[in-house]
């Protein structure tokens, strides 16, 4: 698949085949593509846990609250991602200009796992709806955690949803030559 593939073809899976595993070489392929992932000053300031068996299913109960994302229940997968200390240049450049580069770069990582899950035929669903001290708990993690992402196999009738987009003039200007 080429890129425009994978963008037509990944959406929000809601209704994962809980019967099929996630293989690990293609567990490890996502998780390969996405440590290349840019990010500030190439610290990485993040962190995946990755969530399988019974501990999916009490991250999954950590997404839960208030009737959100049931869902996660049937993924066999969950991909905790949690914060870790900036490099000193992004740091600097942090406070500096004022941008949180952490969440950018986190951002930049979840794009990565969904992009790279797609190429393998595996579907995905960011969540950020979490309860963080139930998941650093869990998962024994000292910082916030910002997204989890449920990994798995779409079941066969959970069909390509028409993806409703902004214009492109909504979204892009074009100044100069």
């Amino acid at each position: 698949m080429n890129f425009t593939e994978i963008a037509k073809a990944r959406q929000s899976c809601r209704r994962y085949d809980p019967a099929l595993p996630v293989e690990q070489e293609k567990l490890t392929a996502v998780l390969a593509a996405a440590r290349l992932a840019p990010s500030a000053c190439n610290g990485q300031p993040y962190h995946v846990t990755v969530c399988r068996g019974e501990t999916a299913a009490a991250a999954a109960r950590a997404t839960q609250g208030m009737g959100m994302n049931k869902f996660a229940s049937e993924a066999p997968v969950l991909l905790v991602i949690s914060e870790r200390p900036y490099v000193a240049s992004a740091a600097l450049g942090a406070r500096v200009k004022g941008n949180d580069y952490r969440s950018i770069d986190i951002g930049i990582l979840a794009a990565y796992i969904t992009a790279a899950a797609t190429a393998e035929g595996l579907s995905t669903c960011i969540l950020g709806w979490l309860d963080d001290k139930k998941l650093r708990e869990l998962c024994r993690l000292d910082a916030p955690v910002r997204l989890v992402i449920t990994l798995g196999y779409a079941k066969e009738d959970d069909p390509l949803r028409e993806k409703k987009r902004k214009d492109l003039s909504e979204l892009v200007s074009f100044l100069g030559e």
